[in-house]
């Protein structure tokens, strides 16, 4: 029997479509299901269409479509992660609910972790997905800081990892991911030297966040910049935000 994806009585309008040749503009026809088709200019244009979803689990997918391309593979991965990070965003936000001051001040630091991290480097999965969970537990530690005056800050990370991780999981990220975004949550006030490129990156977003909540003055903010700014790109945005 042959794969319905792969068999045209099963076709839909939309699945014989136009690309166009990244080397001399002109449009190449496509089957949903190639991999490649050459442009009247020689050049071999990717189907930017191509969808190999089902080649991850099937155990006939080599003879049904061949191998992969990498930049295929490479889309679909970051197009996995793009959704993940969505999803993870979507969770924080029906956490805190109504509460929109924690919201936004997650958002924001989502957003200055991006800013820093397009120029530092960095996993982006990690570190947006730890920016959306880092501060998921402080519900749980204001509840225990009444009732046993431990210390918020602390506390949070501890609340926080067991409640980041049932999400992370219930979205099916993997085990290794996990550990690491876990990680990130459960142990942001270690010293920066113990601290990997992807916690540095949302380490100073936070910062950036908490000076403008907190109206630091331009000495405050230099003082800052100075003790806890190792990336170039975070030192350029805290300058202009704050110094500029």
């Amino acid at each position: 029997m042959k794969c319905p994806g792969q068999d045209m009585r099963y076709w839909k309008p939309g699945d014989i479509f136009n690309g166009k040749c990244p080397k001399c503009s002109g449009t190449v026809e496509f089957f949903k299901d190639e991999v490649r088709r050459k442009c009247r200019c020689g050049h071999a244009v990717t189907n930017p269409k191509l969808d190999f979803g089902c080649a991850e689990w099937c155990p006939y997918a080599e003879q049904c479509i061949g191998a992969i391309p990498e930049e295929v593979k490479a889309r679909q991965r970051t197009e996995h992660e793009n959704s993940l990070r969505n999803r993870v965003a979507l969770e924080m936000k029906k956490y805190f609910g109504k509460d929109l001051k924690w919201v936004d001040h997650t958002l924001r630091v989502a957003r200055f972790s991006e800013r820093i991290l397009k120029s530092e480097g960095g996993d982006p999965l990690i570190i947006l997905c730890a920016a959306y969970l880092h501060d998921i537990g402080i519900y749980e530690a204001e509840k225990k800081r009444e009732e046993t005056g431990t210390g918020c800050s602390l506390q949070q990370e501890i609340e926080g990892v067991p409640i980041a991780r049932k999400i992370l999981e219930r979205l099916g990220v993997k085990k290794e991911d996990i550990e690491k975004i876990c990680d990130i949550i459960g142990n942001s006030q270690r010293t920066q030297e113990e601290g990997t490129l992807n916690f540095q990156v949302l380490f100073e977003a936070e910062w950036l966040v908490n000076m403008e909540e907190k109206g630091f003055s331009r000495k405050e903010v230099q003082a800052v910049i100075e003790k806890s700014f190792r990336t170039e790109a975070g030192r350029k945005l805290a300058e202009e935000l704050f110094l500029s």
